[in-house]
């Protein structure tokens, strides 16, 4: 069967309508339950700007700016794949890879894998991958859909009988009511905020620590935000709550300063790659060692095909895979059933206080875990 058409347009992602909110709304993700944004701010790359740092919308791609693909095999069937920065990446697919793949086999994911990544290699990663993802997602559902078969047993069939996820965001007590049994919480402060801001960090992850008790495991997302020296200071505060990993701490180019970080505090468990837009940076972080945990997002890094790569350079150093918000599409939840090498997969709840499938807007077949696990 081959290709007939690959199409692609922007659209509004369902679950960005709560994500993207302005300056004023409350932010149901932060502690409490709400409260200005401005009185909560995240840590991020742009905190040593404390004006642009309180509003987001000033610097960063509006979330709900998304691109669905369209890949329509020769009977008709057809394959639905989606990612983000619909501006830049529509006319790579439409005006790049369409021409090219169009008449290709529907069935040689590896091939037409390989071709887009030559395609893009005089611009490199970033959002030709992200072109990529949109487009390798949708072949991968097409094959399921023409072979009859859901994709995580294309993938290799069930590693294990249900995904376990673990919630994001700082609402934490909605989380436990949720059922989750893992937590991760979003770093407020930075080196900018100095001796400040290691205070805010440890209140708030002790704080957490004294509401989940022992038994959940608790993770800590610093958003690029961080300095290898504040993340060192960071990671000696917080050593008595026992966190699971610290996520993120570094600018994602930064592999040389997670070396050092490694090598400074090797007793915390550190997590990374949402960031990463190829494969070759996992290939040199499971060789060198760096993280414990690879976090891949399957929208951005190249798709589905993509990840199992990563899978398979992790599966054999040994590292965990748990690809960023994996658990908020289908396409994460088919990888987080099929591949041995991802323990967890990431869950973002939508509003506090309202049934998960009635906050969290998704796309059809999307599913949504109950008492924190699920099955695709």
């Amino acid at each position: 069967m081959r290709i007939k058409e690959v199409r692609a347009a922007p659209i509004r992602r369902p679950e960005a309508i709560f994500l993207n909110w302005t300056p004023n709304e409350p932010d149901h993700r932060r502690p409490g339950g709400g409260g200005p944004k401005d009185l909560w701010d995240w840590a991020n790359p742009m905190s040593r700007y404390p004006k642009v740092k309180a509003d987001r919308s000033l610097w960063r791609l509006s979330p709900d700016r998304n691109v669905a693909c369209i890949v329509t095999a020769e009977d008709g069937t057809w394959g639905f794949g989606s990612t983000s920065y619909e501006g830049s990446v529509v006319p790579i697919i439409n005006e790049q890879f369409a021409p090219v793949l169009i008449g290709e086999e529907c069935m040689a994911t590896e091939k037409l894998w390989d071709m887009m990544y030559r395609m893009t290699s005089p611009y490199g990663p970033g959002l030709g991958n992200c072109a990529m993802s949109a487009v390798d997602i949708a072949l991968w559902d097409l094959k399921g859909k023409l072979l009859g078969r859901p994709v995580y047993e294309l993938l290799g069939g069930p590693a294990r009988e249900k995904v376990i996820c673990y919630a994001s965001g700082n609402n934490t007590e909605w989380n436990m009511e949720l059922g989750f049994k893992a937590t991760k919480l979003f770093c407020p402060a930075g080196p900018a905020d100095g001796l400040a801001g290691l205070d805010a960090n440890e209140e708030l992850v002790s704080r957490t620590r004294d509401l989940v008790g022992t038994g959940v495991e608790l993770m800590l997302d610093c958003w690029m935000a961080l300095d290898v020296e504040f993340a060192v200071r960071l990671a000696e505060r917080l050593r008595p709550y026992d966190l699971k990993w610290m996520e993120d701490c570094l600018m994602p180019e930064d592999l040389d300063g997670y070396v050092e970080l490694r090598k400074r505090i090797p007793w915390q468990s550190l997590g990374t790659g949402e960031h990463w837009f190829s494969i070759l940076p996992f290939f040199s972080a499971t060789s060198r060692r760096i993280a414990e945990v690879l976090q891949p997002d399957v929208n951005w890094v190249g798709g589905i095909t993509a990840v199992v790569k990563i899978c398979h350079y992790a599966e054999a150093a040994g590292i965990s895979v748990i690809p960023h918000c994996g658990g908020n599409v289908a396409e994460g939840q088919h990888l987080a059933l099929a591949m041995p090498s991802m323990p967890w997969a990431e869950f973002g709840p939508g509003a506090p206080n309202v049934p998960l499938v009635e906050s969290f807007r998704r796309f059809p077949g999307t599913v949504v875990p109950e008492s924190g696990c699920l099955v695709p």
